[in-house]
């Protein structure tokens, strides 16, 4: 994998060596574990499980030669554990959005920012690192299969990045070489070789108008620091797949053999008693007959016919799976509903199941904040991000809790404490009160001293 100090190398060398090194980067980018796990995690992310979807049953030859099982079932059923525990870790955290102190703050990231978090949490802990570019404005995504990262190698901080897309391999190649002070986009088209679309620039445009001149660039200007963060998952940088695929296959594996079984178990089979007479052509003629006609005639005298059908073992695959189920949530972090189902849950209950997937989304959230503490410098805000997560509360027992402590409390933090207020729905309550308040004291004012006078 190439180095930010590789690039150096050939940085002040032309550019046509630059364009060699964003094709051989690619290429070995390419070739590394990170880029690999991440291709296999999106599959699995997409419901796209690549151990069953690969599996293919095999029979053995007296010979001992392996052949593809044409005939019997083979069903592969996908789970979608891994989908389902990305997308609950992602909105668990980031599902109402983040809350700053400064609302003008958060205007200046602009009307998708919550979105794009949202987006670039998810691709994180689906490929371990995923890349926010902040475009003047607003924040561009990218995910861990389209950037090649150019990591300083003594201090492992992100440098420069190549951004590459390409729809097909007969399709030109797209790819914009990231650096502190500008980006420079390139194109590589079918049967040719690469070449400039549009020369290094500056982040920002600098523009003057005028009725005489119109529009002007005047000059192009870059941020204080590289605009494209990368955001982690956890502390080993890795995608959370890692550990669990051989779960999440043995789970697959054991579902659809079950329902191989019980689609072979609902074919009958069939012994004649007192037959050996029939040869082969014999029997096959029975069995056609059978499945066409529903009866057959067997000529040897004294011969007696029975059919029989497979019992099926339920019990131990689905204890099995259920097994698996169970280890899977245990691993990941996460919460099983199910846990909560029957009865009225207390709230300490309730904080009990959510114990392990608090303490798997605290770690997440570091991650989080130092992707937007990096962001906001470049950005040109001093903020302190907080976010609400979306849990399952015991919402009488929650109201009773804060309002026995109402007398203690202001009236944002009660409103804040509620279970079933969002942030912006409490913004919007104080606002109104403090209209209203408002109102009042004009009234007071204009016509407190006004005799009222009953008309006869």
């Amino acid at each position: 994998m190439k180095t930010y100090q590789d690039f150096l190398e050939i940085a002040e060398k032309g550019e046509q060596a630059r364009m060699d090194f964003v094709i051989s980067a690619i290429d070995s980018y390419k070739a590394t574990d990170l880029y690999k796990t991440a291709l296999t995690a999106r599959e699995y992310d997409e419901h796209r499980n690549v151990t069953i979807m690969n599996y293919q049953k095999l029979l053995y030859t007296l010979s001992g030669q392996a052949i593809p099982d044409n005939y019997s079932a083979n069903y592969k059923l996908r789970s979608n554990f891994f989908s389902a525990f990305a997308t609950q870790e992602t909105q668990y955290l980031l599902g109402n959005g983040v809350t700053l102190k400064d609302a003008s703050h958060k205007e200046r990231l602009g009307p998708t920012f919550d979105n794009r978090l949202q987006d670039i949490g998810h691709d994180s802990i689906v490929a371990g690192v995923a890349y926010g570019f902040w475009n003047l404005d607003h924040l561009e995504t990218f995910t861990a299969l389209e950037f090649v990262p150019l990591l300083d190698e003594e201090t492992g901080a992100l440098r420069a990045g190549i951004r590459w897309w390409q729809v097909s391999s007969d399709k030109p190649l797209r790819a914009t070489l990231f650096e502190v002070d500008g980006f420079t986009q390139y194109i590589r088209r079918k049967g040719k070789q690469m070449e400039v679309l549009k020369p290094k620039r500056g982040y920002v445009a600098v523009v003057a108008s005028s009725v005489v001149d119109g529009t002007e660039i005047m000059e192009y200007r870059n941020y204080p620091g590289f605009p494209v963060i990368p955001m982690y998952a956890n502390r080993a940088k890795q995608s959370e797949l890692v550990g669990m695929r051989e779960k999440i296959d043995c789970y697959d594996l054991i579902s659809s053999g079950f329902a191989n079984t019980v689609d072979e178990a609902s074919i009958i089979y069939w012994t004649i008693s007192n037959a050996g007479g029939m040869d082969e052509i014999d029997m096959a003629k029975f069995k056609d007959s059978m499945r066409k006609l529903g009866v057959a005639m067997v000529d040897d005298e004294g011969a007696k016919v029975d059919a029989h059908t497979l019992t099926v073992p339920v019990d131990a695959r689905e204890s099995l799976l259920n097994r698996l189920s169970d280890d899977l949530y245990r691993d990941a972090q996460m919460l099983d509903v199910k846990s909560l189902q029957g009865g009225q849950k207390t709230a300490t209950e309730i904080r009990a199941a959510y114990q392990p997937m608090d303490n798997k989304v605290d770690q997440f959230e570091y991650c989080v904040r130092d992707f937007l503490h990096l962001l906001f410098e470049i950005v040109g805000i001093d903020d302190e991000p907080s976010f609400v997560r979306s849990k399952i509360v015991n919402q009488l027992e929650e109201t009773q809790m804060v309002l026995m402590a109402a007398a203690y409390l202001d009236d944002e933090t009660i409103l804040n404490k509620l279970p079933w207020l969002t942030p912006d729905e409490v913004e919007k309550i104080m606002q109104r009160r403090e209209n209203a308040d408002i109102s009042r004291e004009d009234f007071d004012d204009g016509g407190g001293n006004d005799e009222i006078q009953d008309q006869e």
